[in-house]
């Protein structure tokens, strides 16, 4: 899930990040948005692999997903973020 969301293993995040590693993980420096999307992914997944789809067609599928649902969720963001006009 990580890799498809972050693009990189909570392991990876460690090696690169030995400071905050110490106290804290990848999840913990994720956005509401992207924790949000994390969730839904592992739903996703766990469908996936009920349907009984290879790991390689997951994660393909489920990268997917992330780019779509974060883009959605920050562009939400982005919309509330402007000031609506008196009419």
């Amino acid at each position: 899930m990580n890799v498809a969301l972050f693009g990189c293993t909570a392991s990876e995040w460690r090696q690169a990040n030995p400071e905050l590693a110490k106290n804290s993980n990848i999840r913990d420096y994720a956005s509401v948005n992207e924790l949000t999307v994390l969730s839904n992914l592992e739903t996703h997944n766990a469908e996936l692999n009920k349907e009984g789809k290879p790991k390689a067609d997951r994660f393909k599928i489920l990268v997917e997903i992330a780019r779509y649902q974060i883009n959605i969720l920050d562009e939400a963001e982005r919309m509330k973020a402007i000031p609506k006009q008196l009419e």
